[in-house]
């Protein structure tokens, strides 16, 4: 006889109080209900429930075993349920934590082609420049860039960026072109105020010695683009990522500083809590960027 029929009637009259309510909600004949539960009994060689004609009350042990049945029980039916949800069409509300820049410049251009797809998800979209808990802040998932500090959570990459130092002709022309690093020094750095590692660039020299630039002063912005339109406007130098840049390297607006220094990549990642089950809607939003992103980066922007 299955088990889990077994302890299923078992915990049924324990919660109705008798056989008979415990039929009524299992939809079968006391006597089956009666059935099930001796045979549990037999099996364990305990007794499990005292009957008297007015009442049936589970025994000490009986107790003791109906708390960890309803464990056995509950963790059945949310397999079911996660089965039955694997095979559903995604659908819901979904949250997304995301930078600023790229979700303005490179997220929300492919959102419509997502929503077409999936019309029963709803996307909410939030833009910000710090990092968000996403468990505690009710997040399904984020878009980060670069290294992943909390390796608790599940990540896929999407693609890649790189980092360069950039600014514009008329800028190089009027203050000349730093040679190296060290020169940096002389130059106007325009800083971006919401990186984790404060006012400071880590840098790589020809070498391969890591070097630690400090950029206080100048202008200071806690926003890609904006920093990318100060470049361009000869204000001074930013360290920006490529799907900043690209566009404005491409028509010439902006020059690779030192072109000699090894270049920066960074992964761009889709990263979501842990756990055994991704969310239909989570699964199928990062497919989705996968094959949005699939020709782009680390240069390709």
């Amino acid at each position: 006889m299955d088990r889990l029929t077994e302890m299923e009637a078992f915990a049924t009259v324990v919660d109705q109080g008798g056989f008979t309510d415990a039929a009524r909600k299992m939809g079968i004949s006391k006597s089956a209900v009666s059935k099930h539960v001796s045979s549990l009994e037999a099996r364990l060689g305990a007794r499990l429930l005292n009957r008297t004609t007015r009442r049936v009350s589970p025994t000490e042990i009986g107790l003791a075993y109906y708390d960890r049945a309803l464990r056995v029980l509950n963790d059945a039916g949310e397999a079911d349920a996660l089965v039955s949800s694997m095979q559903s069409a995604p659908s819901g509300l979904l949250r997304i934590s995301v930078a600023t820049d790229f979700g303005v410049n490179h997220l929300s251009p492919v959102l419509g082609g997502f929503l077409e797809e999936f019309p029963d998800i709803s996307v909410n979209m939030v833009l910000n420049n710090r990092y968000v808990e996403l468990i505690s802040e009710g997040f399904d998932m984020a878009v980060r860039i670069g290294e992943l500090e909390d390796s608790s959570l599940r990540a896929r990459k999407l693609t890649e960026t790189t980092k360069r130092m950039i600014a514009s002709p008329a800028y190089l022309k009027k203050y000349g072109r730093p040679a190296k690093i060290d020169d940096l020094n002389e130059h106007r750095l325009l800083h971006y105020t919401s990186q984790a590692n404060g006012s400071v660039w880590k840098l790589t020299a020809p070498s391969g010695e890591k070097r630690q630039v400090r950029t206080a002063g100048g202008l200071s912005v806690n926003d890609g683009q904006s920093l990318l339109n100060a470049a361009i406007s000869g204000l001074g130098i930013a360290y920006l990522p490529s799907f900043l840049y690209a566009k404005a390297m491409q028509d010439g607006l902006v020059e690779d500083v030192i072109p000699d220094l090894p270049v920066e990549t960074q992964g761009i990642y889709a990263v979501y809590p842990p756990g055994r089950f991704t969310q239909p809607k989570v699964r199928a939003f990062i497919d989705f960027l996968v094959h949005a992103f699939a020709d782009k980066g680390p240069n390709d922007w």
